[in-house]
């Protein structure tokens, strides 16, 4: 990012690289400041606030940059004078300031809006500065966010003429801050437009982060494509970042558009970072463009195996509708698991944790089911019930993982160190007691979404042998009396019921009523579904032979009036199960 300052689609970025403002009166003389306050007008003149209507009546026929010329003047001489100083040295502004009580409404308008942007902060880092631009990021920040409450403070101070009783230390200066290293890495033939992109070495967040995408939906399925859609590829390198990740155990490199910072801060939250010297000179597994443009209007979501380099490749284009943090993660999540299959090891769409219980026993337990069929709730109902019984409770993986065989045992490893879940089918408390450390999206809209931490990359790498696989069934209506959890008698009956995945579809997707996704996972096993399939003889092969308990839990988290008690039912069942394994 060169530009001191950007301000797109509710985004604002500050480039403290290239202009850092460490006084009130920096900031008033910015362009930024002016940019903002533009912005703001515009906003209120296209809605005809009241706000805009009184200021039209007051300086008939100025315009928008007249407008912004008085406002920021007239804030300036608030920071030193009071009202009543200010209206005796420029009387021009008397009908501005007459009414306290209407400019102190507008001000708070004005700072209520910047608050409601998306606000980034961004630095330029340099090598071998032993950890100081860190630390110093870290205090740039804490200090900028002070000094837009003193200003706004002091502002409606000498305007009110008094001071307030009450004092909100919120985050009013960034929501979020990142600093960014070049970095150099051996970019294949046709791969250049990825050169000079910089890559984010450190985050640092203000919690609880919020952000409002446009979509709370993912729609459709990402398709392969045989030609490499670099090859038509185009973007401007200063609107891009580079988030290197660890997914599982392979190396990613996820690009995304500046417009889409908030999913790209939110990755922080679900991948590990991978640290400089695991990627710096070195070609990744995966590479996912998100948010790019192509020549290829036609061109959808898509995947490309790049054989010649070594290289799985996503492809998301530029759009409003992409504008959902599940494109960033499944379309991440389906490069892994493609890289997967082509091993020999089989993705699985699920939950899997270590549970160790206060007599001695402990379980492996792997819930594998579709989006919405209840595996991550049933889990965590199960932690909230049977605290007394519990004594540790490790997550493995929480949404994706995958199987390897390992000396004919199964084993289990992790993709992810968050998950990202949906707020509606928490536990009411459970959220808020996770909000510290949490990033939320769209909180107040039907399939609302929490990114949260989990688990340590260290356990989710580590490798677990399995003791328990049941698929999530989240429709069939349980009769009273009826046991949650049944298991299959052979191999055969448990991979036709794991190959249809079946599911009351939850409105995670655009999906509706009772579908079917391949072996419920279309993040690799459905686009590769024929190699998927010889994988699924082997593993289930293994796992009647090693005895393994496979079975069928019964959320019913699709069905109405459910959602809640379904899966804590769902949970006393299992634990009944691990207790008498």
């Amino acid at each position: 990012m060169k530009k001191e300052f950007s301000l797109s689609k509710g985004k604002a970025m500050i480039n403290f690289s290239a202009k850092y403002c460490d006084t009130i009166e920096k900031i008033l003389e910015s362009d930024s400041f002016r940019r903002v306050t533009v912005t703001y007008l515009e906003s209120i003149a296209k809605r005809n606030t009241q706000n805009y209507k009184r200021l039209v009546s007051i300086y008939e026929g100025d315009t928008i940059s007249e407008l912004t010329d008085k406002m920021v003047e007239v804030l300036k001489l608030l920071t030193l004078f009071h009202r009543e100083e200010v209206i005796k040295i420029r009387c021009d502004y008397e009908p501005l300031l007459s009414d306290p009580d209407w400019f102190s409404a507008l001000l708070e308008d004005f700072y209520a809006f910047w608050r409601r942007l998306e606000r980034y902060s961004v630095i330029q880092n340099r090598r071998n500065t032993d950890g100081l631009a860190q630390t110093s990021f870290i205090d740039a920040n804490h200090k900028f966010t002070n000094l837009i409450l003193e200003l706004y403070r002091k502002i409606g101070r000498n305007v009110l003429g008094y001071e307030p009783n009450v004092f909100r230390q919120v985050p009013a200066g960034v929501n979020a801050g990142v600093i960014l290293q070049e970095t150099l890495w051996p970019i294949p033939k046709g791969y250049e437009i990825l050169s000079d992109i910089p890559f984010i070495s450190a985050i640092v967040m203000d919690s609880p982060f919020i952000s409002y995408p446009k979509k709370n939906k993912r729609d459709g399925i990402f398709q392969e494509t045989f030609v490499n859609p670099m090859d038509e590829a185009y973007l401007n390198r200063d609107h891009f970042f580079c988030y290197p990740a660890k997914i599982g155990k392979l190396t990613a490199f996820l690009y995304f558009h500046r417009d889409l910072m908030a999913h790209g801060i939110s990755l922080s939250n679900l991948f590990e970072m991978a640290r400089e010297e695991e990627y710096v000179g070195r070609k990744p597994d995966i590479v996912y463009v998100f948010g790019g443009r192509n020549s290829n209007e036609e061109l959808g979501n898509v995947f490309y195996d790049d054989t010649k380099n070594d290289i799985m490749l996503g492809f998301v284009p530029y759009s409003d509708e992409i504008d959902y943090f599940g494109y960033m993660k499944k379309m991440s999540l389906t490069l892994h698991n493609l890289i997967m299959i082509k091993r020999g090891h089989l993705p699985i769409h699920g939950a899997m944790v270590n549970i160790n219980m206060k007599n001695g026993k402990s379980a492996n337990v792997v819930i594998m089911g579709d989006s919405g069929a209840g595996k991550s709730e049933s889990l965590e109902a199960l932690r909230s019930l049977s605290e007394d019984h519990i004594s540790d409770m490790t997550i493995i993986f929480d949404d994706m993982g995958f199987f390897t065989l390992e000396n004919g045992k199964v084993m289990g490893y992790g993709t992810e160190i968050g998950a990202f879940v949906r707020l509606d089918d928490l536990d009411q408390g459970y959220a808020f007691k996770e909000i510290d450390r949490s990033i939320f999206m769209n909180p107040d809209k039907t399939n609302a979404r929490l990114v949260m931490p989990v688990a340590t990359y260290k356990e989710v790498v580590k490798g677990y042998p399995v003791d328990l696989f049941l698929y999530a069934n989240n429709y069939k209506v349980l009769a009273e009396g009826e046991p949650g959890v049944r298991y299959f008698k052979d191999q055969n009956e448990a991979k036709e019921i794991f190959r249809s995945g079946k599911r009351m579809a939850k409105g995670t997707t655009t999906e509706n009523g009772l579908v079917e996704s391949y072996f419920a996972n279309p993040f690799g096993p459905l686009q590769k579904s024929e190699d998927t399939d010889k994988l699924l003889d082997i593993f289930f092969t293994a796992l009647f032979k090693n005895k393994i308990k496979v079975g069928e839990i019964y959320t019913q988290l699709g069905v109405p009036d459910k959602e809640k008690s379904g899966p804590r039912d769902a949970a006393m069942e299992l634990f009944k199960e691990i207790t008498s394994l």
